[in-house]
């Protein structure tokens, strides 16, 4: 199905299962154990062997020597693969680093060995047996020092008007720095694989969030056929962008199958996750800002610092600032430095993350230099077409809207402008807000629907399930074209042998994916309409019958023995050229923040959204709520905290990187403004995973400098950056 104009009236839009609170299909299995996980695949394959990887103990350099022989010599070792027995191998497109180091050694803990035994705790030991010697090379591991010392562009500052003349003569100026840390994904499942060989066919059970690219990029890296693998993986357990690309555990649990004659289970020990995968980069931001004295934004600019491996990308924190305000004189642009740290990729809502991080603590500086308030003076500068192109307009943009619905609902009126006010015992107590944007990205997406004779439809699609919900709202999606009750609905997800879906990332997954399944279904509708003698533009679909006219058939009965199926993909013209698809939303915060100790505590959190139709109002409500829980780590304690003198993230587990816990969560609000979208597709849907995320950091560390008069520019906000700057305590 060919999606190139506005969507008009169809099925979905009777929303009778579409856009209801339906509770998670999956959820008995998950809340029972029964729900089968990468690394709990026992009854797959017989015969599992486990593998343990060794991490390179230099960020840089070169392996002079390993010595195997006390490993080898370990008890239960099977086989210990290092590059020199791993064969040919090529690079995935999507990799950076390659995923087995040696004897060149890329960044700290790249994997350069796996010692495969009959258990885990024997791998485990054996590891620890390898005597490697490396001859260390000098690196660049420190991003401040980068700059410095002069970091080139990444690609060419994107420029509208004439920025220099337009922010030197701006009646009010604003121009500051801001930082950003490197980030841990830290999802509760780690990084696991099986892997098995039938001859030169390969299966592959793993925790990944895009199907299609790794078959893609596993195939490359082994120089085999894609259709001789297989990768199967209907569970995930958190990822947020770092399960998107095939990773160590997948490649060496391959290579040690193959190279120990049986199956392979490898899971990624977690100061791993966060050296050997990829992480979010840190950056430095400089915003420059210009207004009249009424307001009014007459330039904006924004550049971005961050680093990387040779090869690999910035992280790009302007993005939003292109579209979010208006402003006739507009400079973005990108830097990047060469760093040996492990590489930087996505990371939940990358780009707009770090970048609203920034550019909303810098709003709400301006309107503090202006005499406005932060709502207000967003509001002002909202604009419905594109600032770089004013004759391409938003598809729906209700910014205004949501700030509008939020100050009222969270009671903004009750702040106090002149920060240091508030008091609540020993507490000081404030409120900010930010401004949420994610773009609404499409992509092709495929399904196949079944009905067979029981009247029972069944979807399938190599569609994955991060915990977002991709199987009901898929469910519900058949549900309504079909006409049938959710419980007659059941869903195949996360194997490569089905069709290609969008995958999970990037909050593209939930509108795509759910097309895809409408795609199918209209021409399953087709199939089941002319099978029982009637026009598919008059059929009508409910309650497990199709009607038209005076003439009424049971679907299972028009299924007979052999089953009807439909299959298609939704593919998108230039749409989304034409018009600009983005989603948008107001966070407000209230923090108390103790006036001896300069602990913070956030007290409650509102969320208001506007993206497009809600497919699943409670499942969505869950994904917004989960991304705030992310902001309020952001802003407060998540840091990974990079040792610049040997490279390498010092706090690399769960002890050491801290993330939010349920004492540091307190009650949180979530609205969804009622919006459609036929521009997106026919599902008229959005996203909302990762708008959840967007500008929360900022709306904290707002609310800190209201309860306080300190204003922090680098995050994470700890106690000992505002200690020394608190006012003093009658």
């Amino acid at each position: 199905m060919r999606f190139d104009s506005p969507a008009g009236q169809n099925p979905i839009d009777q929303m009778k299962v579409v856009g209801r609170p339906h509770d998670r299909i999956d959820g008995p299995g998950k809340t029972t154990g029964t729900a089968p996980y990468a690394y709990e695949r026992h009854d797959v394959v017989a015969n599992q062997a486990y593998g343990h990887i060794l991490g390179a103990g230099i960020a840089k350099g070169r392996i002079r020597s390993m010595d195997l022989r006390a490993a080898r010599a370990a008890s239960g070792v099977i086989a210990i693969l290092t590059h020199e027995n791993a064969g040919r191998l090529d690079k995935g497109r999507m990799n950076v680093a390659r995923l087995l180091g040696g004897p060149e050694v890329e960044h700290y803990h790249q994997a350069i060995a796996l010692v495969v035994a009959e258990s885990f705790e024997q791998a485990r030991a054996a590891s620890q047996l390898i005597r490697v010697e490396y001859d260390r090379a000098a690196g660049q591991f420190d991003l401040h020092a980068a700059r410095r010392a002069g970091v080139p562009p990444a690609q060419e500052d994107k420029r509208v008007g004439d920025f220099d003349r337009g922010f030197a003569e701006a009646a009010v100026r604003l121009d500051e720095t801001y930082a950003t840390p490197d980030e841990s994904h830290a999802m509760m499942e780690p990084h696991a694989t099986i892997a098995a060989w039938q001859g030169d066919r390969l299966t592959v059970w793993l925790s990944n969030q895009m199907i299609a690219w790794t078959a893609g990029d596993l195939a490359k890296t082994l120089r085999i056929p894609k259709e001789n693998v297989r990768l199967i993986s209907p569970f995930i357990g958190g990822g947020f962008g770092a399960k998107l690309f095939l990773r160590a555990d997948t490649l060496l649990a391959v290579l040690g199958a193959r190279l120990a004659g049986r199956p392979v289970k490898v899971a990624l020990q977690r100061p791993l996750i966060a050296n050997n995968t990829t992480h979010r980069a840190a950056t430095i931001q400089r915003i420059r800002l210009g207004a009249t004295r009424d307001g009014r934004l007459t330039a904006i600019g924004h550049e971005s610092w961050s680093g990387n491996l040779e090869g690999g990308d910035p992280e790009d924190a302007v993005q939003q600032t292109t579209l979010l305000y208006a402003a006739a004189h507009r400079l973005t642009g990108t830097r990047l430095a060469r760093l040996d740290l492990p590489e930087g990729n996505a990371m939940r809502a990358p780009g707009e993350t770090p970048g609203l991080m920034a550019l909303e603590i810098a709003m709400d500086e301006m309107a503090e230099k202006l005499g406005l308030d932060p709502v207000q003076f967003r509001i002002l500068n909202d604009t419905q077409t594109d600032p770089g192109n004013a004759q391409r307009r938003f598809s729906q943009r209700q910014l205004v809207e949501c700030l509008r619905v939020g100050a009222e609902r969270f009671g903004w009126n009750r702040r106090q402008a002149r920060p240091g006010q508030q008091r609540d015992g020993r507490w000081m107590v404030g409120m900010g807000m930010s401004v949420g944007f994610r773009n609404n990205l499409l992509m092709k997406s495929a399904a196949r629907v079944r009905l067979d004779g029981r009247g029972v439809v069944t979807i399938e699609s190599d569609m994955t399930d991060i915990g977002t919900g991709s199987y009901t709202i898929m469910a519900q999606t058949a549900a309504e074209m079909m006409g049938v009750g959710m419980d007659r609905v059941t869903v195949r997800l996360g194997d490569s042998s089905l069709p290609v879906s969008a995958g999970s990332g990037g909050q593209w997954g939930a509108n795509n994916a759910t097309a895809g399944v409408y795609a199918a279904c209209v021409k399953l509708r087709e199939a089941v309409a002319r099978r029982a003698g009637l026009d598919p533009a008059e059929a009508v679909f409910a309650d497990g019958m199709v009607r038209a006219g005076n003439t009424s058939r049971p679907l299972a009965e028009l299924a007979g023995a052999e089953g009807l199926v439909g299959e298609d993909a939704i593919e998108y013209g230039d749409i989304a050229e034409r018009v600009q698809q983005s989603t948008f939303a107001g966070h407000f915060v209230e923090v108390g923040v103790d006036m001896a100790t300069a602990e913070t505590r956030v007290r409650r959190m509102l969320a208001v959204c506007a993206a497009g139709r809600i497919l699943n109002p409670k499942s969505a409500r869950s994904q917004v709520i989960g991304a705030m829980t992310m902001g309020v780590g952001g802003a407060l304690m998540e840091e990974l905290a990079v040792d610049t003198r040997h490279g390498f993230f010092v706090n690399h587990d769960l002890a050491g990187y801290e993330v939010p816990v349920h004492a540091d969560i307190p009650h949180q609000d979530v609205v969804f403004l009622d919006e459609v979208d036929p521009t997106s597709s026919p599902m008229k849907a959005k996203g909302v995973g990762e708008l959840g995320l967007c500008g929360v950091g900022a709306a904290v560390a707002n609310a800190i400098y209201n309860a306080t008069g300190v204003r922090v520019r680098d995050y994470p906000i700890t106690l000992d950056k505002l200690l020394a700057r608190m006012p003093e305590v009658a």
